[in-house]
């Protein structure tokens, strides 16, 4: 049987639209009132020596020297390292991911293999970035001269879709994988609507063409799992596999229409605001914690699901309640809005753990 919370976060992500393109029948054809797109500059490109820069409407997840938008998995200092302007990862210390969440994107990413080359097969400069937190993989591997199974390449979507052809370049060197990202679809009941899609380009060479994902292949090299309903925002992550793979020029543009910016705290942090929260003798605001970083907060009857768009700021996406959690004095306080006035917002205290 589907828990409560199952289901009400099906209800929320299905209130997302899908992003298959159409044109709009607000406007006619070559209407000169209909608004212009926006201008973003493009940036530049990358050279072997130097990191290009992002388009000016990015989101940049790594600069070449601050590793503050990175965490460990469960939200903790990350123990991956910056050395020579560069991300890398520090054998046995685990994955990395974003703090931030994302859902359908553009993004990348810039790697290079180790050298000197060491072991062969997966074993050499091997890592892979994750959407869904850690759910789908796009393999990085040292593919030079290098053989392995085909749907276990640089570029592959890890065990199902080997790249359309092999475009490394040799350990040492700086490759490109540029990845659009569409994001799975869910009802209201948890049921799949449409599968993830991916697109991958690496090194300028279209590898992946608008693939669709049969199934994600988080950690189950040989038994996947099938779909299961999630978030649409979650974290990017790369893998630790053992190899100290480089990343640098790391950016990626959300694809999507939000209204605020979403993170994934550590779970920790979201168990401090578990607790009761009484309005007055008759009704209790009730907030406790979900999977995926985010909180479930009962109002009036109904349970509603919060989004973190910061440390103490949380919202809903499916009506306009916002929570502010405020325990910086004696009293733990989540202030609760309905609508746009936060100066009406109900300052409650918390009475149990």
């Amino acid at each position: 049987m589907k828990s409560p919370s199952a289901s009400v976060l099906g209800l929320l992500l299905a209130t997302s639209a899908f992003l298959h393109a159409a044109p709009d029948s607000n406007w006619l054809a070559h209407d000169r009132e209909r608004p212009l797109p926006p201008v973003v500059n493009p940036g530049t490109a990358s050279t072997q020596d130097q990191p290009g820069k992002p388009p000016s409407d990015s989101v940049v997840l790594f600069d070449g020297k601050d590793l503050t938008p990175w965490v460990a998995m469960d939200g903790s200092p990350t123990k991956w390292i910056v050395k020579d302007g560069a991300l890398e990862c520090v054998p046995g210390s685990g994955y990395v991911r974003t703090l931030q969440s994302f859902g359908d994107c553009q993004l990348h990413v810039e790697w290079a293999a180790p050298t000197p080359v060491h072991g062969d097969s997966q074993g050499r400069g091997n890592s892979g970035v994750f959407f869904g937190f850690n759910r789908y993989e796009i393999q990085v591997l040292d593919s030079y001269e290098n053989k392995t199974y085909a749907d276990g390449s640089a570029a592959s979507y890890y065990g199902e879709y080997p790249p359309m052809v092999n475009a490394c370049l040799p350990p040492g060197q700086w490759q490109t994988y540029d990845i659009i990202w569409t994001n799975p679809r869910f009802d209201a009941e948890g049921k799949l609507l449409a599968k993830a899609r991916i697109t991958v380009i690496h090194n300028g060479v279209l590898v992946q063409n608008n693939i669709e994902v049969e199934r994600p292949n988080t950690g189950h090299w040989f038994n996947p799992p099938p779909y299961q309903v999630h978030p649409e925002r979650l974290p990017i992550a790369f893998q630790d596999h053992g190899n100290p793979v480089r990343f640098r020029n790391l950016w990626v543009r959300e694809l999507g229409s939000y209204r605020h910016k979403e993170f994934m705290l550590p779970n920790a942090l979201l168990d401090t605001y578990v607790g009761d929260y009484p309005r007055d003798a008759h009704d209790t605001v009730k907030v406790r914690r979900l999977p995926d970083g985010l909180l479930s907060l009962t109002l009036a009857g109904g349970e509603l699901i919060m989004h973190a768009a910061s440390p103490t700021h949380f919202y809903a996406e499916t009506t306009d309640v916002q929570c502010e959690f405020d325990f910086t004095g004696p009293k733990k306080i989540a202030a609760v809005s309905v609508g746009e006035d936060q100066s009406r917002a109900m300052k409650l205290e918390r009475v149990t753990p």
